[in-house]
């Protein structure tokens, strides 16, 4: 059996930070994505071949977490097939050839997207394509939780899983409510832009992990797992018992948390009704709270390599007083995000590759399906 497959990237709109929380994002997949042909091969050996990258191999019944494979695509294989099987999905061998169009390490979801493909070709393989784009999402999710080594919400693999521009309410994280919402970007007279900071990820798991990590303190304190589980009233009520227990920074990040998670509705409505100048100025705050609260700009006493604050500081430069920009995804490397008016974007565009280099800002187009199986065209 032969699979044409295609899976988005994403892009997080509103709710920087608030999946792991339970709490609410406004996501989109994008145009750009990974491409895959894959085929049942007949026997318990995966082979994949990655343009740009070594192929590799994994067994589908070597299942256990491989630490020494934290952050490599083979801990994403077998973490779906791990979770395949754990559920009594069936998982068998294939052979697939991957092609990417997401520039590297540009923050828009790659290795999410890897995971919900691969959950995708299981799916299609070798069960009939019986799951539906949430339940995949929640696979891919534990395949980068437990083997990937990446401590992720749900919002990267959702998006990429279930397409189109939606609101995710994750308080109850294994029934996320997930609602399209319709707005038509090709009409807001914005681009939508990704910087590329040139900033690398490698040695910043410790950053990103931190995040999580300092709000876990903060819940314990309260009996509870996550902050959307905790009122905003009690919260602020125990802050004094919460700077001596848990330190500063963990009670600024759940600052954040709570306004982020007020702002997600206010950025829905603001399109819903239209009004693209209040989500704008939505997605700044957004961004303001970011680097002022959650302090996911700058890894934490680097001072000679800011990449990701220099992004920024561009953005508000070259957008003179107009659009928006923000940081984009995890934070501390990759990307910003940036919403530029069209009589701005050539300057701006200019004006970001001069400095960082060419080809660092992207601008994207939302798209309206996530996940899915291309047909073929049936020729004469």
């Amino acid at each position: 059996m032969k699979k044409e497959l295609f899976v988005p990237g994403r892009t997080e709109l509103a709710g920087n930070h608030t999946d792991h929380q339970n709490g609410r994002v406004l996501a989109s997949a994008i145009d750009l994505g990974l491409y895959a042909v894959c085929e049942t091969n007949g026997s318990k050996m995966i082979h994949v071949q990655s343009e740009g990258f070594k192929s590799f191999d994994v067994r589908c019944d070597h299942q256990l977490v491989r630490t020494t494979e934290f952050g490599t695509p083979k801990a994403l294989v077998r973490g779906v097939v791990s979770a395949f099987a754990e559920l009594g999905l069936k998982v068998g061998g294939f052979n697939a050839v991957v092609k990417s169009t997401l520039p590297v390490g540009a923050g828009l979801s790659s290795s999410a997207a890897f995971a919900v493909l691969v959950a995708r070709v299981f799916n299609g393989l070798y069960n009939n394509n019986e799951l539906e784009p949430k339940a995949i999402a929640q696979l891919a999710q534990q395949a980068e939780n437990l083997h990937f080594g990446k401590p992720c919400g749900l919002m990267d693999q959702t998006a990429s899983a279930v397409g189109n521009l939606v609101t995710i309410d994750f308080f109850d994280k294994t029934h996320p409510v997930i609602t399209p919402v319709n707005f038509d970007f090709a009409a807001c007279g914005h681009a939508l832009c990704i910087i590329d900071s040139r900033a690398s990820h490698a040695d910043l798991t410790d950053e990103y992990a931190a995040i999580p990590g300092e709000l876990k303190a903060v819940c314990a304190y309260f009996g509870k797992e996550v902050l959307s589980q905790i009122p905003e009233d009690a919260f602020y009520a125990a802050i004094p018992a919460l700077r001596r227990e848990c330190g500063d920074r963990a009670v600024l990040r759940s600052m954040h948390f709570y306004a982020e998670n007020a702002r997600v509705p206010q950025q829905v409505e603001a399109l819903q009704s239209g009004d693209f100048d209040r989500f704008l100025s939505l997605i700044q705050e957004s961004g303001n709270s970011s680097w002022m609260y959650l302090q996911n700009v700058t890894p934490a006493g680097r001072t000679d390599r800011q990449e990701v604050a220099a992004a920024l500081g561009l953005c508000r430069h070259y957008l003179h007083g107009r659009g928006a920009s923000r940081v984009h995804g995890g934070g501390f490397a990759g990307t910003v995000q940036a919403f530029v008016p069209f009589d701005l974007l050539d300057g701006f565009r200019a004006g970001i590759d001069a400095a960082l280099g060419q080809g660092a800002c992207h601008v994207l187009s939302i798209r309206p399906q996530g996940g899915v199986e291309m047909i073929p065209e049936e020729t004469a």
